[in-house]
C-alpha cells in the first residue's frame, strides 16, 4: 500500500469580507459562552451553604485543593518555559509565526490551567451546597446545584476554546494553522500533567482511605476518624474536577486545531471558518441542554441527564446540517495538496459530505453514551454480575471486572473505528478531503462538549457532597439517601464522559496523524528531493514504529498505576500510624492529623507526574530522529490503536468495580460491613487508578505525541536529506531523548514503595517521614 505525496499546495486562506465577519461572530459567541458560565456560577453560589460543621469541612477541602494546584502550577511553569523556547527554535515560515506559535502555546497552556483551576474552585464551594440542598430541599434542588456547577465548567470550556482558536485565525489568518499547533500543544501538555498529577493525588488518597478505613477498621467511607478523608475529598477536586476539566478542554482545543489545519490546507477561507462555526452552534445548544436538565419527581437522575444530552445533541446536529447547506458551496474548486489532484472532479456535494461527517460525530457520542452507561450503570447486567461475584470473594470481583473492561473496549473501539472509517470514506479518493471529514466528525462531537463537561463535573461534586454530609453528621437519613443516589449517578456520568473523551482523542489524533503526513510531504517537496514519498505498510521501520507506539501506551499506563500504588502505600502506613499512636481516634475524642496525609499525596503526586510527561514528549523525538518519518508514522498509528483499547478498558473496568461496590452498599449481597462489601472495596481500589489516573491520561498522551510529531516533522525531513554531519546530529538528538527516557523511568522505579518499612509492618515507611 502506497501513499503518494505531491508538491501542489492547497488554496491560501485570505480571510476577508463575509468570512472575516463570521469569525468575529464566533468570537462573540465565545464571549457569550463565558458570560453564561458566569451566570451559572452565580446561581451556584447563591444556594445555601448548610451548617457550620459542613462549612468547616468544606473549608479544609478548599484550602487543600488550592494549595495543591498552586504547587502544581509552579512545577509545571518550568516545563512551559522550556517548551516556549524550544518552539521558538523550531523552523517556521517566518519569525512572526515562530513567536506567535510560542505565545499561543503559553495561552493554550494557560487556558487549560485556568479551566482546571476554575472548575476546582467552584466545585469545592458547590459540594456543601449540594449537601445542604439535599438535606433541606430535596433531590431536585440538590441535583440542580450540582449540574449548574458542571454547566459553569462546560460553558467556560467552550468559551475559552472558541476564544483561543478564533483569535488565532483573526490575528494570523493565512498562517493560523501553524500557530494553532502551538495553541493545541500547550493545552494538551498542561492537561496531561494535570491529569496525571491530579489522578495520582486523588487515587492515592482514595485507595489508602478505603483500605485502612473500610477494610481494616470497618468504618464508613467518609468517616471523620479516618485521617485520609480530607485528602480523599481534596483529590476528587484536583483529579476529577481540575484534571478532567483540563483534559476535556484540551480535547476541545486540539480537535479544533486539527480541523483548522486540514481545512485551511484543503479549502482556504472556508476551511478556516467552517470548523469554528460547528462548535459555535454547539455552544448555543449546550445552553439548551443545561436548561433542560431539570429532575422530575421520582425520575432517575441519569435519565434526566441523558434526555437533556440527546435533545441538545439532536438540535445541534440539525443546526450543523442547516449551516452546511447555507455556508458551503455546492461543488469543489480547489486542489488536494496531498495527491495534487483537482478536487473539482471529486464526487459528491461538499455540503452533504460536511453534514454527514458532523452527524457521524454526534451519533458516535450518543452511541458511546449508551454503551458506557450499559457497562458501568448499576441498573444493567454487567455491574450486577460483578456485584454478584462478591459473594465468592475479591478474586472473582477482580476477574469479572476485568472481563467487563475487556469486552466493553471491543464494542466501544468498533464504534469509534466505524466513525473514523465512515468519515474517511466520505472523502472518496481525495485524501485531504477524507482527513478533513474525520476532523469534522470530531467537530460534530464538540457540539456536545458543553453538556459532557457538565455531566463529568457533576460526578465529583455529588461525591464530595456525600462525603461532607457523612463527615459532618448533620444530614438527615432522607438527605443521605438522596446524596447516595446522586453519587451513583455521578459515577456513571463520569464513566460516560471518559468514554466520549476517549472518542474525541482518537478523532483528534487521527486528524493530527493526517496533518503529520501532509507536513512530511510538504517538507520533502520543500527540500528539493524527489517529489514522491512512499509509506510502505511492510516496511520494517513502520512495523517497529507500530510496536513502539503500543509499547509506550503500556509503559505510560504502568508508570501511572505504579505511582498510585507507591503513594497509596505511604497513605496506608500514615493512617495506620495515626490509628495506633493518636489516643481516642476510634472513640471520637482524638482528632486525626489530616494535613499530614495531604502533604504525603501532594509531594508524591508532584514528584511522580514528571516521568509520564517526559515519556510522552521524548518518545516521538527518539523514534522520529532515530528511525525516520516512516517509523514515526507507524509509532503514532500503534499508539492510537493501543491507546484506544487501553483507555476504554481501564475506564470501564474501573467504573464497573466502583458501581458494584455502590450496589452492595445499597443493601445487596449482605450490604455494608459484609464479606461481599469487603470484596467489592478491593475491586474498587484496584479500579481507582484504572479509571481516574491511567485511563483518562491516555487521552492527552495521544494528542501530545501527535502534536510533538507534527512540530518536529519538517526538522526530521531536513536532517534526513543531508550529509553525514546531519545524520550525526539526527542520531545524537535521538540518543539524548532515549537517555532522558531511560533516566526518568529508572529514577521512578528506584523510588521506595510506601510499604518499605525495614521489616516492621507497623513502622513508618522508610523515606516517607512527614512532620
Amino acid at each position: 500500500m502506497t501513499v503518494l505525496a505531491g508538491a501542489v499546495d492547497g488554496p491560501t486562506p485570505e480571510l476577508s469580507g463575509g468570512n472575516l465577519t463570521l469569525v468575529v461572530v464566533v468570537l462573540a459567541i465565545a464571549l457569550a459562552a463565558l458570560a453564561m458560565a458566569a451566570v451559572f456560577r452565580s446561581q451556584v453560589l447563591a444556594a445555601a451553604e448548610g451548617t457550620e460543621r459542613m462549612k468547616t469541612i468544606a473549608q479544609a477541602v478548599q484550602e487543600g485543593a488550592s494549595a495543591y494546584l498552586a504547587r502544581q502550577f509552579r512545577t509545571l511553569a518550568v516545563f512551559a518555559a522550556i517548551a516556549f523556547f524550544v518552539l521558538l527554535a523550531l523552523p517556521a515560515a517566518d519569525m512572526g509565526v515562530r513567536i506567535g506559535r510560542s505565545v499561543f502555546f503559553l495561552l493554550g497552556a494557560g487556558f487549560s490551567a485556568a479551566i482546571g483551576y476554575l472548575g476546582m474552585s467552584l466545585a469545592v464551594r458547590a459540594n456543601l451546597r449540594v449537601a445542604a440542598a439535599a438535606n433541606t430541599q430535596g433531590r431536585e434542588p440538590a441535583m440542580t446545584v450540582g449540574f449548574r456547577t458542571g454547566a459553569f465548567v462546560g460553558m467556560a470550556t467552550v468559551g475559552l476554546g472558541l476564544l483561543g482558536a478564533s483569535s488565532v485565525v483573526l490575528i494570523f489568518r493565512d498562517e493560523a494553522a501553524h500557530v494553532l499547533e502551538g495553541f493545541g500543544f500547550g493545552a494538551a501538555l498542561l492537561a496531561m500533567f494535570m491529569r496525571v498529577g491530579g489522578g495520582i493525588f486523588t487515587k492515592a488518597a482514595d485507595v489508602g482511605a478505603d483500605l485502612v478505613g473500610k477494610v481494616e477498621q470497618n468504618i464508613p467511607e467518609d468517616d471523620p476518624r479516618n485521617a485520609a478523608t480530607i485528602a480523599d475529598n481534596v483529590g476528587d477536586n484536583v483529579g476529577d474536577c481540575a484534571g478532567m476539566a483540563a483534559d476535556l478542554f484540551e480535547s476541545y482545543a486540539v480537535t479544533l486545531v486539527a480541523a483548522l489545519i486540514l481545512g485551511s490546507q484543503a479549502f482556504g477561507d472556508a476551511g478556516l471558518v467552517f470548523p469554528l462555526l460547528i462548535p459555535a452552534v454547539g455552544a448555543l445548544t449546550a445552553v439548551l441542554g443545561i436548561m433542560l436538565t431539570k429532575a422530575k419527581a421520582g425520575e432517575n437522575g441519569l435519565t434526566t441527564i441523558n434526555r437533556a444530552f440527546y435533545i441538545s445533541s439532536a438540535v445541534g446536529a440539525l443546526g450543523c446540517v442547516v449551516l452546511s447547506y447555507v455556508y458551503l458551496p455546492s461543488s469543489f474548486a480547489a486542489f488536494d495538496n496531498v495527491t495534487g489532484t483537482d478536487m473539482a472532479d471529486a464526487s459528491g456535494d461538499p455540503r452533504l459530505i460536511a453534514s454527514a461527517a458532523v452527524v457521524i460525530g454526534v451519533v458516535m457520542a450518543a452511541a458511546i453514551l449508551g454503551l458506557t452507561g450499559y457497562y458501568t450503570g448499576t441498573e444493567h447486567r454487567p455491574v450486577k454480575d460483578v456485584g454478584r461475584t462478591s459473594l465468592t470473594g475479591a478474586a472473582t470481583v477482580i476477574l469479572s471486572g476485568l472481563s467487563v473492561g475487556f469486552e466493553s473496549a471491543v464494542y466501544t473501539t468498533l464504534v469509534i473505528g466505524a466513525a473514523v472509517f465512515g468519515g474517511f470514506l466520505l472523502g472518496g479518493s481525495t485524501l485531504t478531503l477524507s482527513l478533513f471529514a474525520v476532523a469534522l466528525a470530531g467537530c460534530g462531537l464538540l457540539t456536545t462538549v458543553g453538556v459532557i463537561v457538565a455531566m463529568d463535573t457533576f460526578g465529583p461534586v455529588s461525591d464530595n457532597a456525600q462525603g461532607i454530609a457523612e463527615m459532618s453528621g448533620d444530614v438527615s437519613e432522607q438527605g443521605a439517601q438522596i446524596l447516595t443516589e446522586l453519587d451513583a449517578v455521578g459515577n456513571t456520568t463520569k464513566a460516560i464522559t471518559k468514554g466520549i473523551a476517549i472518542a474525541t482523542a482518537v478523532l483528534a489524533a487521527t486528524a493530527l496523524f493526517g496533518s503529520y503526513a501532509t507536513s512530511v510531504f510538504s517538507a520533502v517537496a520543500d527540500s528539493g528531493a524527489d517529489d514522491v514519498l512512499l509509506f510502505r505498510v511492510f516496511d520494517p521501520a513502520i512495523l517497529v514504529g507500530v510496536l513502539l507506539g503500543g509499547a509506550v501506551v503500556f509503559l505510560f499506563s504502568g508508570l501511572a498505576i505504579n505511582a498510585v500504588a507507591r503513594a497509596a502505600g505511604a497513605v496506608v502506613m500514615e493512617v495506620r500510624r495515626q490509628f495506633r499512636d493518636i489516643p481516642g481516634i476510634m472513640e471520637g475524642t482524638g482528632r486525626p492529623e489530616y494535613g499530614k496525609v495531604v502533604d504525603i499525596v501532594t509531594r508524591d503526586s508532584l514528584r511522580e507526574l514528571v516521568t509520564p510527561g517526559v515519556l510522552a514528549v521524548m518518545a516521538p523525538i527518539a523514534v522520529g530522529f532515530g528511525l525516520g518519518v516512516e517509523a514515526l508514522a507507524g509509532f503514532l498509528a500503534g499508539a492510537i490503536g493501543a491507546g484506544t483499547l487501553m483507555a476504554v478498558f481501564l475506564a470501564n473496568a474501573g467504573g464497573a468495580w466502583d458501581n458494584a461496590k455502590k450496589l452492595v452498599e445499597d443493601g445487596h449481597h449482605g450490604g455494608k460491613g459484609s464479606e461481599a462489601h469487603a470484596a467489592t472495596v478491593i475491586g474498587d481500589t484496584v479500579g481507582d487508578p484504572f479509571k481516574d489516573t491511567a485511563g483518562p491520561a491516555i487521552n492527552p498522551l495521544l494528542k501530545v505525541m501527535n502534536l510533538v510529531s507534527l512540530l518536529i516533522a519538517s526538522t526530521i525531513v531536513q536532517l534526513s536529506m543531508g550529509d553525514d554531519e546531519n545524520a550525526l546530529l539526527r542520531y545524537g538528538i535521538a540518543a539524548v531523548a532515549v537517555i532522558v527516557i531511560v533516566g526518568v523511568v529508572a529514577a521512578s522505579k528506584s523510588r521506595e514503595s510506601g510499604l518499605a518499612t525495614d521489616g516492621d509492618p507497623t513502622a513508618e515507611p522508610a523515606g516517607q517521614h512527614v512532620g
